[in-house]
């Protein structure tokens, strides 16, 4: 299989991040993070990938500084992997991308997991993008200011 090319220094935001969470496994990692899953075997088990590519997807979070490795909490060998900073970041993404799935991807009435306020119980409100006096703006309200040399 051809490696794919790096976008790592592309002058585009999106494509920097799709470059490190952009393939599935990636980003459902993170999202399992997010649930508390820490081990690998948990993270496995979890999302029925391959161990190669599991710890493959994993190096490179942590590499990147989302994920940190830690000694396990309950005092065994292993070792448990966590959310940085960076990492907890996400958040809103993955936020988004439940949003937008449950709105695009499901038939009125189907069931699906929902994501709910710890104290409320109560589904989070839509995400919708605003501008900095907190109006919501729509695609069309908006432009990329490209760099001269961008491609």
């Amino acid at each position: 299989m051809a490696k794919r090319k790096s976008m790592q220094d592309d002058a585009c935001p999106v494509a920097r991040s799709l470059d490190l969470v952009g393939d599935r496994w990636s980003l459902l990692l993170v999202r399992d993070a997010f649930d508390g899953i820490r081990r690998f075997s948990d993270f496995q088990r979890n999302l029925g990938v391959a161990r190669n590519i599991l710890s493959d997807r994993l190096a490179a979070l942590v590499e990147a500084g989302v994920l940190a490795v830690q000694p396990a909490s309950d005092g065994t060998a292993y070792q448990e992997y966590v959310l940085t900073a960076k990492g907890e970041s996400l958040f809103p993404v993955v936020v988004a991308l439940r949003q937008w799935g449950e709105q695009q991807l499901f038939a009125p009435g189907e069931p699906h997991s929902q994501l709910l306020t710890a104290d409320t119980r109560q589904p989070l409100a839509p995400m919708l993008p605003s501008n900095a006096a907190g109006q919501v703006v729509q695609s069309h309200h908006t432009f990329v200011n490209k760099l001269p040399d961008n491609k």
